[in-house]
This record gives C-alpha cells, sequence and structure tokens, in this order.
C-alpha cells in the first residue's frame, strides 16, 4: 500500500515537482521514498512505500526490471501473487524479492495487458514499458485505490490523490459546482461516477478501467477490461448449493487477504459484514493465536453497537479495543478530517471509520480486513425489497409473492413505504420549490440550492440500469460498481491513509460479484431478509445474535445529538458567514429555517443541515487552502 505520483511529458521534468508531489502524500507511504527519470528525464515516477509485503529494500519502489525496459510504480496489493509468481516460475521467470510488485511486473512483461484478468487485488499503477513507447496505467476492478490525472498541451501528470496533483503550476483546482452539487443532492454520484472530476483541471480513470500513453505524442486512450456478466449456471443454483459456494469463495477471499509480512487485524461493527469476517479469520488462524479487532462505540445512544460486538468478540476470543467519538473531538479534528478526505463526505460515519483507522495505529496494527461492499453486493439495504419483488413479480406465484410482502413488511415497517409521500414528488418541481420557499419547510436538499443548480443536479443524477440482470441484480450492480460503493471506497482509501493504514475488502472480491449477482433474487433476499445469503452462507459460525439482526447500521455516530450540541453551535456559525452567504451555491434563507425547525425537534433534518456544514469546511480547509500554497514547475526552464 502506497502512494504513487508522476510525470511524462515532451521535455524534461522539474524533479523538484514529482518530489513535492509525493511529500504531499508521505502518509500514504511513511517506510521509504524513491524517485525514477528515464534517459532523456522526460518521465519521472516518484513513490512514497508503506511496507506489507517484503518490507526489505528488495520491495522499493519504482521497481525497475533486470533489463531497465520495465518500470512500475504500483499502489495497493495484488492477494494472488503467490499463485502468480509459482505461474511465472514455471514459464522461466526468476524473481530478485519476495514482493507483490515484483510479481505484478513480471506478469505485464511476460503477459501484457492481458495480466489485468490475473489479478485479484486492489490497485491503481503506472507501467513504463521501453519497447513498446508507452506507459500502461490500470485501477482495481471496484476502484479500491485513487488514480488521478491531469493533462496539459506537454505533459500528463498522475497520483494517488487531488493534494499531489494541485501542487503543480497548471492544474487548475476550479470546483464544478453542478458535481458538487449533484453529490450534494444525493452523496453516491457526481464525484465519483464519472471520467470528469469535482476539479476542472483533473480526471480518473474509473474503476476497472485501463490507460495507455503514447510517450511521443502524449495521446492515451483508455478501455474496460472487466464487467459483470449473467451466469445462467450460477442462477440455477439451489439456494443450498448457492449458499455453499458462497462460502468457499468468501473464505478464500479472506485467506488472501491475510497475506502480509506485518500485523493484520480486523474492523469490527457487530453486524453481519464485519462478524462474519472475524469468525472466518478465527477458523483460519486457529483457535489461540492473537488477533486484534477495532470497534467504533456511542455508549448510551441508539447508535451504540457494543452489544453485538461484544457477542462476537466472546465468541471468537479477539483482543478487542474500542474508541468512543465524540463531537467535540470531530470539530477539534475537522481541519484535518477535511484535508486528508480531500472532498466532502457523506455523514459523521465517515468521522467514525477515521476513529477506527486511528485507533488501530495507535495499536501497532498496520493492515485492516472491514466488511465494507457487502451491503452493495448481498442486499444490505431495506430499499432493495422495492426492486426485489418486481424481480419476483417477473417469476409469477402472486399468492406466494403477497405473502412475502407482508412478511417483508412486518420485519421493515419502512422498506416498501413511500405511497403516503408519493403524492409529493409528483407536485412539479417549481411549485415545489415555491411551497418550500414560501413555508421554510420540506426536507429535500434541492430547496436549500441555488435553483439553476439545483435543477442540473437533479436532471444529472439520473441513472439506467443494465436490464440484462433481473430487477434485483440491476440494482445492485448500479449500487456496487457505479454509484454508491465508489464514493465508500474513497472514503475508505483516505480515511485508512490518513494514518498509514491498508484496509482490504473481502466482499470487493470479483469472484463475489460475478457469483452474486447472478443469482435468482429468493437467494439473495428470500425469507424477508436482507443478505440472505450471507446469513444463510454464515449461520453455523456466528452468533445468533447477530445473523438474526435485522436493522444494522455501521459506524454511524448519534448525528442528531451532535447537531443537538457542538455542531448546531457550528452550524448557526456557517450560516452566518460571508462565505456562506456569497458562495453562489446556497439558498440562505431556507437554511435558516431549516436550522430553527431542527431546532424546534425535526432531527431528520441533521442529515441535511451535515451538506452544507461539510461543505463549507471543504472549501475553507481544503479548496482554499490548496488554492493557497504556493505551485511547482512541473517542467524544468518552465515560468510561470
Amino acid at each position: 500500500m502506497c502512494g504513487i505520483a508522476g510525470i511524462v511529458a515532451k521535455r524534461p521534468v522539474n524533479v523538484t515537482a514529482v518530489e513535492r508531489m509525493t511529500s504531499e502524500i508521505r502518509h500514504r507511504g511513511p517506510d521509504g521514498e524513491g524517485i525514477w527519470t528515464d534517459g532523456t528525464g522526460n518521465i519521472v515516477f516518484g513513490h512514497r512505500r508503506l511496507a506489507v509485503i517484503d518490507p526489505t529494500p528488495d520491495g522499493a519502489q519504482p521497481m525497475v526490471d533486470s533489463s531497465g525496459g520495465y518500470v512500475l510504480n504500483f499502489n495497493g496489493e495484488i492477494y494472488n501473487y503467490k499463485e502468480l509468481a509459482s505461474d511465472l516460475r514455471r514459464e522461466g521467470v526468476e524473481f530478485r524479492s519476495r514482493s507483490d510488485s515484483e510479481v505484478l511486473l513480471e506478469a505485464y512483461k511476460k503477459w501484457g495487458e492481458a495480466c489485468l484478468q490475473r489479478l485479484n487485488g486492489m490497485f491503481a499503477f503506472a507501467i513504463y514499458d521501453r519497447e513498446k513507447r508507452a506507459v500502461f496505467c490500470a485501477r482495481d476492478r471496484f476502484g479500491e485505490k485513487p488514480f488521478l490525472f491531469s493533462e496539459q498541451p506537454e505533459l500528463l501528470a498522475f497520483a494517488s490523490e487531488y493534494k499531489a496533483l494541485l501542487t503543480l503550476n497548471g492544474v487548475s483546482a476550479e470546483v464544478d459546482q453542478v458535481r458538487l452539487v449533484r453529490f450534494l443532492h444525493e452523496p453516491r454520484q457526481g464525484l465519483d461516477d464519472g471520467r470528469e472530476t469535482v476539479f476542472s483541471g483533473i480526471k480518473q480513470l474509473l474503476p476497472g478501467e485501463w490507460l495507455r500513453l503514447d510517450i511521443d505524442t502524449l495521446e492515451y486512450e483508455t478501455g474496460r477490461y472487466w464487467d459483470v456478466e449473467p451466469d445462467e449456471g450460477v442462477a440455477a443454483l439451489t439456494p443450498q448449493d448457492a449458499a455453499h459456494r458462497f462460502r468457499e469463495l468468501l473464505v478464500d477471499s479472506v485467506r488472501i487477504r491475510m497475506r502480509s509480512d506485518v500485523a493484520v487485524g480486523s474492523c469490527l461493527s457487530g453486524g453481519l459484514d464485519s462478524s462474519s469476517i472475524v469468525a472466518i479469520n478465527r477458523q483460519l488462524i486457529g483457535e489461540v493465536a492473537p488477533y486484534h479487532v477495532f470497534t467504533g462505540r456511542f455508549p448510551g445512544t441508539s447508535a451504540d453497537e457494543g452489544e453485538f460486538a461484544q457477542a462476537v468478540i466472546s465468541k471468537t476470543r479477539v483482543e478487542a479495543h474500542e474508541t468512543q467519538p465524540s463531537p467535540l473531538r470531530f470539530l477539534d479534528e475537522l481541519p484535518d478530517f477535511v484535508w486528508f478526505n480531500e472532498l466532502p463526505v457523506g455523514s459523521t460515519s465517515q468521522y467514525a471509520q477515521w476513529c477506527v483507522f486511528r485507533l488501530a495505529a495507535e495499536n501497532g496494527v498496520t493492515v485492516l480486513l472491514d466488511g465494507q461492499g457487502a451491503d452493495e453486493l448481498m442486499a444490505g439495504y431495506e430499499q432493495f425489497f422495492g426492486p426485489y419483488l418486481e424481480a419476483r413479480a417477473g417469476q409469477g406465484d402472486g399468492a406466494a409473492l403477497n405473502k412475502e410482502r407482508q412478511a417483508i413488511e412486518k420485519r421493515y415497517p419502512l422498506a416498501l413505504a413511500g405511497g403516503a409521500t408519493s403524492w409529493k414528488t409528483r407536485i412539479p418541481k417549481h411549485m415545489r420549490w415555491a411551497l418550500a420557499d414560501l413555508t421554510g419547510k420540506g426536507s429535500d436538499l434541492l430547496f436549500g440550492l441555488e435553483r439553476e443548480l439545483a435543477r442540473r443536479a437533479s436532471e444529472a443524477n439520473r441513472r439506467s440500469l443494465d436490464r440484462r440482470f433481473h430487477a434485483l441484480a440491476a440494482a445492485l450492480k448500479d449500487e456496487a460498481l457505479h454509484a454508491h460503493l465508489p464514493t465508500l471506497l474513497r472514503y475508505g482509501d483516505r480515511n485508512s491513509m490518513a494514518h498509514s493504514r491498508e484496509v482490504r475488502l473481502p466482499f470487493c472480491d470479483h469472484r463475489l460479484a460475478e457469483f452474486s449477482l447472478s443469482l435468482a433474487p429468493q437467494v439473495l433476499m428470500g425469507n424477508a431478509e436482507t443478505k440472505h445469503l450471507l446469513r444463510s452462507a454464515m449461520a453455523d459460525i456466528l452468533p445468533e445474535k447477530i445473523a438474526t439482526r435485522w436493522n444494522k447500521q455501521g459506524f454511524l455516530p448519534p448525528q442528531a445529538d451532535w447537531f443537538h450540541g457542538p455542531l448546531g453551535d457550528r452550524m448557526a456559525d456557517v450560516l452566518a458567514g460571508s462565505a456562506f452567504r456569497s458562495r453562489g451555491i446556497w439558498n440562505v434563507t431556507w437554511w435558516e429555517k431549516a436550522l430553527r425547525r431542527f431546532q424546534d425537534g425535526a432531527d431528520h433534518l441533521a442529515w441535511v443541515l451535515w451538506r452544507p456544514l461539510m461543505t463549507e469546511a471543504w472549501f475553507e480547509q481544503f479548496v482554499d487552502r490548496v488554492t493557497a500554497h504556493e505551485r511547482t514547475d512541473p517542467l524544468q526552464g518552465a515560468h510561470r
């Protein structure tokens, strides 16, 4: 796990510029740094190292092969590197290290761009290929690791984080307001689901994409190397066979993600996902081997998950650590939290995650397994019952479908709600906005935005689904590969790397995605259960308290309580500030009324109030900060 940066140009690169880029992301790799320059000086790679596999100097980067014709700049982990190394040795490859980095480099040399199909991992990398006069780059299938880049007439620069690119003269920090507002309206979209980013001067590779850059012309092309296709054989599996096969895949995913030369532990929330990973790990490493888990708690509130985490801790006999995030500490750490996250985040949940990773750092555990991705692939959210019933309706048997609908409504009373409020969405938008302005009521964030921006964001956030899949699988695929999960993965990347920790996600294994998205809907959500498949597959090793828990919430602080305290005071200051009033984004009057309504008891507005609070902090602590920084010329002899 590391940080990467580089510049490819038509004339000599200013090496100092790349050194500064890597300095800005040193938190991603405190264990080493390296710079490589080609013979012309037109290509410079920079690297910061977090040493996890083969922490000796043999694993240092940028990594040059024995011929000098290939150079790797790599962030991430290749979990199946041992199997790939065996395949390569059979083809005559000799290795100089025990690192997954060298396996990746040799895999590219042997198999070319087709090596991507063989990789199981999280990664973002660039490989200099002297023979092809190209730099080949790629990003992992789910987008766990970032790959950002910026084009100028004479160069292309890339890096793991925005702040590194924004040290370069010529890289614009101008904010795309429509993309920002799209995120504010629907935090699953706008910032992570397109080639363009919120900064007009920076683009990104999307999950499952490659980029090939011609060194001589600086022209590049991109393409996808992975997508999920429906598998009729998987769809025909019985529920019992599906659960068995899923369990095998998940256990193997956990097994290869345990490979490390430094300490490995787990995040533990007390829900199905992280609890399953901890339970599997206990079986893999044995009953007495030490294993550390890290939990966020909020004692005395409805958000506290201590009793559920304790059930897992008692059953698996792991060494447990807990942290208790607070609103005062959040405000104290807000500048750093914003700086390291780089973009606005969706809720206080991301600060809870930040605290858990810090706790792991304080206890010397470098690698953490986490349950992210299960909700999106395994149907862990109540809103998936709608497309589930739509998919079941296509199978016939109306009596059974009606019975299941009743069971869902009994267990999840709000899952199929919406009839009582759907009349509001049928009112023309201009009338809804007029009513909101007149009454100061409503909870749709669009009411609090400048009207034209709100209209453009609302239109841009419409999505289309892959209709090759049944309705539930299509919704899950969109959630996992295009909308929600990529945003959550950004949060996990930035929060873990801020504390120089590596987070590994067993549910974000392409084999699990390819398998689960092809299953029949009743295998995924049957028996009126979210994550029915996961519950079935793990029932024998999970505490019953976990396996039958229906209201999982994750690392979720009591956000309304926080806004009734210090965050509410901070929000009042934000609304009164000149920056908020002159931003050109906000409908100031509506927000003033929304805060008063919240103070009078409308607690649900805490989730809406978070958006301007976080956005204004982002402008102040990130955008203004990078704008004020002195820039570095990326090329030798350049002048501003």
